[in-house]
């Protein structure tokens, strides 16, 4: 058995059962990913994958259990790596982030900008996409830490770590019927804003969103037409008149001064933005500080104990919610 081996399984799950996508993330040929995957199969004496003819068409049970602890060994492969380069180069190095696009456009900016003038020679790569994606890149090995907020659900086999609350704004031109609240904002109604077209995140998990359950506890069907990933989107669509904004309340910033936004925190209820890391994952010191630059709170003392718990719903019980910073 060999880690070459692990790695090529556990990257053809990562694409969808699709062995040529694989063996192009891998940089390889298909006939050798799928060769080594016979050999593998034919030295553990049974199938990892189910076939179709030569066709992947899903993981047999043996297989799923396989791929899973494929996944483990990776990490603590890639640990011993850390390890070692924390000794050789310690202020050196890679660092892979994933997040939102909000959290990228309106948070992250100075946390990076202090982050690199501590760590000139560490290498930063932003990665940005829905939940779902942000959680499949950091489940895949492709980031080393995911910003989420939402769909926290997902990272139960990972550290999830409490960062900060945040709420939402009704974004309006100055025109608009619903203008006339920024300045009483505590008026502002889900029965009044429900008279409107809406503007808003992409729902990108299931469940009910914040937004979902204000509505459904008036008995109100929102119309959303129109939802998008990216708060700058989700604006330029109120200006040309598409319908009302709902979004963070920290991307609309001092130069969207054509449009008005209306605290809307007593319609919805907070959410928290959270960072989570694979379990197993050896830390570099450039990580732990990154995590405590883009959350204060977060020292390296905390992030350790949190590592030493197995479950999420400990980690979050370490923290008084009430002391999160809100942005």
């Amino acid at each position: 058995m060999k880690l070459q081996q692990l790695r090529y399984i556990v990257e053809i799950v990562n694409q969808n059962l699709n062995i040529t996508e694989a063996a192009d993330a891998l940089y390889t040929s298909q006939p050798g990913i799928s060769k080594q995957v016979r050999l593998l199969e034919s030295e553990l004496g049974i199938n990892i994958f189910e076939r179709n003819g030569k066709h992947i068409k899903g993981l047999t049970p043996a297989g799923e259990k396989i791929v899973a602890i494929s996944r483990e060994l990776l990490v603590k492969a890639q640990s011993i790596r850390a390890v070692a380069e924390e000794q050789t180069r310690p202020n050196s190095g890679v660092l892979r982030i994933a997040s939102p696009n909000t959290q990228a456009r309106y948070v992250l900016p100075s946390v990076i900008e202090l982050f690199k003038a501590r760590y000139p020679n560490v290498s930063l790569h932003l990665h940005q996409g829905s939940p779902t994606q942000i959680y499949d890149a950091l489940m895949a090995g492709e980031v080393d830490l995911a910003i989420t907020t939402e769909a926290q659900y997902l990272f139960e086999d990972a550290i999830l770590l409490p960062c900060y609350m945040w709420n939402r704004s009704v974004i309006v031109k100055p025109d608009h019927p619903l203008a006339k609240y920024v300045n009483q904002p505590e008026k502002l109604t889900v029965e009044e804003l429900g008279k409107y077209d809406l503007i808003t995140y992409t729902f990108g998990f299931t469940g009910q969103s914040d937004l979902d359950k204000a509505f459904n506890k008036e008995g109100i069907l929102p119309n959303i037409v129109f939802t998008a990933t990216d708060a700058d989107v989700i604006k330029t669509y109120v200006r040309i008149g598409l319908g009302v904004g709902i979004m963070a309340s920290m991307a609309h910033t001092e130069n969207d001064n054509d449009l008005l936004a209306i605290n809307a925190s007593h319609l919805f209820q907070p959410s928290m933005t959270q960072i989570a890391f694979k379990r197993g994952t050896f830390l570099r010191n450039y990580m732990y500080d990154f995590i405590n630059y883009f959350s204060p709170h977060l020292t390296r003392m905390q992030v350790e104990q949190a590592e030493q718990l197995r479950d999420n719903n400990a980690i979050m019980r370490m923290f008084d919610h009430a002391q999160l910073e809100e942005k």
